[in-house]
């Protein structure tokens, strides 16, 4: 599977977990140098508390179109280390 925006291939993996049709991508096979931290968190009440990233493509930026749980609850713990996408993100194989 392949997360694709701006042109770019973000992350790559055949290893991805799939949660409420949403890939996750192992923290390895993604593209750290388009990642940037961001402040957002929200909750979801059977994973936790999820954290973001934006995204930066040659110059273009995606807010918070990437996300994962550094510490998911116990039901979610196979997809600690993990990051999935949306907003415009396509994932594809």
């Amino acid at each position: 599977m392949k997360a694709v925006w701006n042109g770019q291939v973000l992350a790559e993996s055949d290893k991805t977990i799939i949660v409420e049709g949403n890939h996750y991508f192992p923290y390895e096979s993604i593209r750290q140098e388009f990642f940037k931290s961001s402040d957002t968190k929200t909750v979801c009440g059977w994973k936790g508390v999820a954290s973001y990233y934006s995204i930066q493509v040659d110059g273009k930026t995606n807010r918070d179109c990437a996300w994962y749980y550094p510490n998911p609850t116990d039901d979610a713990r196979q997809i600690k280390g993990y990051v999935a996408f949306w907003n415009g993100v396509k994932v594809q194989q």
